[in-house]
C-alpha cells in the first residue's frame, strides 16, 4: 500500500498545502515596495509617488481595504492608480472607501479592462496558450460576447470629485509646491481602447517633469511613450505573473511584454531613446483565481530623483 499510494498521496498533500498557502496567506500578504528612479531634471527636488494598481476589489475584502487606507500614512506627493479596481460589480463603495484617505492627496488614474467589465471564469492554462500563440486580451482574440458591465462610471465620478485627474487618452497637469507635473495617459490597450494619436507629441516645454501612465504595458504603447521622449512610464496589469516559480520567476505577463520585466523597475528602448518603466504587480487577483504564489500583492512608493 505504501509503495503504491505513498507518492501520489504525498504529491496531493503538497499541492493542497501549496494552494492553502497561495490563497490563504500570500494573496493577503500585502507589501510596500520602495524604488528610487533617477528621472528628474538635475536640481529638482525629489518627488514621492505612490502607485496602486490591480486592486480587483471583491465585496467583503476587509484586510485589503484596511491596508489600502493605511498607505495614506506614507504622505506621498501624489498618487497614481493604474487601473483594474474591481473584480465585483458590488465593490465600488469599498474601492472608494479604501482609497478615500489617499484621495486627500493629488492624484491621477487610468482604467483597465476589469473596471469596465466583470471577470469571467477561465482556465488559467489559456494564458500559457495565448502566450505561445501571441494572442492577448482583444489583441488578436475575437470580441467578448455577453460580458458583464461594471459600474465604472461611479468610480470615475468618485475619483473626479476628489480632484484626481482622469488620464483616459488625454493629458493632465498636477501642481505640487510650485512644480508643474505633466501626466499623459492612455485607456487600456488590453481591450484596444488606447488612442495614442490623441496625446502624441511628447512632453510639453512648459512642464517641469512629464511621465506616461497606462494600465497594460503593451509594447506598442511603451514604444510610443519612449519614442516621444517620456522619461518614465507607469503600468500595471501583469499581476507580476501572479503564479510564479521560485528562483525562476513569471511564466506569463498577459500581454506582449517579456517576463523579465513583468514587475518592478526596468528600461525600455525605442528609436534610440530609453525610458524607465515601472510595472506594478498589483495588490489583488481575479475573484475566480484568488491565489498568488512567489509574487505577493504590493503597492510601490517611487522616489523620483534627479538624473546624474
Amino acid at each position: 500500500m505504501r509503495a503504491r499510494y505513498g507518492v501520489p498521496l504525498g504529491i496531493a498533500a503538497a499541492g493542497a498545502a501549496g494552494l492553502l498557502y497561495a490563497a490563504g496567506f500570500e494573496a493577503r500578504s500585502f507589501r510596500l515596495r520602495r524604488v528610487t528612479v533617477p528621472v528628474l531634471p538635475p536640481g529638482m527636488r525629489p518627488l514621492r509617488v505612490l502607485q496602486v494598481s490591480d486592486i480587483h476589489m471583491v465585496s467583503g475584502q476587509r484586510k485589503k481595504q484596511r491596508w489600502l487606507r493605511s498607505l495614506a500614512g506614507l504622505r506621498p506627493d501624489f498618487v497614481i492608480n493604474t487601473g483594474d479596481n474591481l473584480s465585483d460589480p458590488e465593490g465600488v463603495p469599498e474601492v472608494l472607501d479604501a482609497l478615500g484617505p489617499l484621495m486627500e492627496f493629488p492624484g491621477a488614474y487610468v482604467f483597465g479592462s476589469n473596471d469596465y467589465y466583470g471577470p469571467t471564469l477561465r482556465n488559467p492554462g489559456r494564458y500559457l496558450l495565448e502566450k505561445v500563440q501571441g494572442r492577448h486580451g482583444l489583441n488578436g482574440n475575437p470580441p467578448v460576447v455577453g460580458a458583464v458591465h461594471n459600474p465604472w462610471e461611479d468610480i470615475r465620478d468618485g475619483f473626479d470629485a476628489a480632484g484626481w485627474l482622469n488620464l483616459t487618452n488625454t493629458r493632465g497637469t498636477l501642481k505640487i509646491e510650485g512644480l508643474s507635473l505633466e501626466l499623459t495617459g492612455l485607456d487600456d490597450p488590453h481591450i484596444k481602447r488606447d488612442r495614442y494619436a490623441r496625446v502624441a507629441g511628447g512632453p510639453s516645454d512648459t512642464a517641469d517633469f512629464s511621465m506616461g501612465v497606462v494600465h497594460a504595458p503593451y509594447l506598442r504603447t511603451l514604444d510610443a511613450f519612449t519614442a516621444d521622449g517620456y522619461p518614465l512610464v507607469l503600468a500595471g496589469h501583469t499581476h507580476g505573473g501572479q503564479l510564479c516559480i521560485p528562483f525562476y520567476g513569471a511564466l506569463v505577463t498577459n500581454c506582449d511584454l517579456d517576463t523579465d520585466r513583468v514587475k518592478g523597475l526596468s528600461t525600455h528602448t525605442a528609436e534610440d531613446r530609453t525610458s524607465f518603466l515601472h510595472v506594478s504587480a498589483g495588490c489583488g487577483t481575479s475573484r475566480y483565481t484568488p491565489v498568488r504564489f512567489a509574487c505577493p500583492p504590493e503597492a510601490t512608493l517611487l522616489t523620483l530623483v534627479g538624473r546624474e
